[in-house]
């Protein structure tokens, strides 16, 4: 099956333009995280994930992986702020100016995320999945996701998907895993 194949959506999944929604169906994140995998371990990499707003499905859906303990250190789900504060070393500050969703949270939650584990490239993902938590200016939707190799620069971008709380998520899913394969193979 193709890398982007997409369930066929029914009228729930519709954007309010009218425009259906793409959302990844089990096979093709299997897919896509078998990619990352390969890619991983060819270029003898370890991964650590830092998740909110997927509450560990990135972790899972690369452990569904056989053999991915070759390439997979650890994932780490940090929901509340506190979490995020303890385990993944976001400033109370950051938080308190700026949100859990946002590029300055995640971009700490991407770099934090190597403080428990001894891998080498990094993901971070935090949003706002909905149905509710939205406000105007961070619709249910947005979400943050960051990259970094160990030693290197973070990298953020936001994204804003359409959908129930499973799409949102999911789409989530597959751009924190199509980013990971960008830097890896970039």
């Amino acid at each position: 099956m193709p890398h982007d194949s997409v369930i066929q959506n029914n009228d729930d999944e519709m954007h309010a333009t009218g425009a259906r929604i793409d959302v990844p169906d089990d096979a093709a994140l299997s897919e896509l995280a078998q990619r990352v995998g390969q890619a991983l371990k060819s270029h003898y990499l370890m991964l650590v994930t830092a998740e909110s707003c997927t509450g560990g499905w990135i972790a899972k859906t690369v452990t569904d992986i056989a053999g991915s303990s070759d390439w997979f250190d650890c994932g780490l789900a940090a929901y509340s702020y506190e979490a995020k504060q303890a385990l993944l070393g976001v400033r109370p500050q950051t938080l308190e100016v700026h949100g859990a969703v946002s590029r300055d949270t995640v971009l700490e939650m991407v770099s934090g995320a190597f403080m428990h584990s001894g891998a080498s490239i990094s993901v971070a993902v935090t949003g706002i999945a909905g149905p509710g938590g939205g406000t105007p200016d961070k619709p249910v939707g947005t979400v943050w996701i960051g990259w970094k190799r160990r030693g290197g620069y973070p990298r953020a971008e936001a994204f804003h998907f359409h959908g129930d709380r499973e799409a949102v998520r999911r789409q989530t899913v597959v751009a924190a895993l199509k980013g990971l394969l960008g830097m890896i193979e970039g």
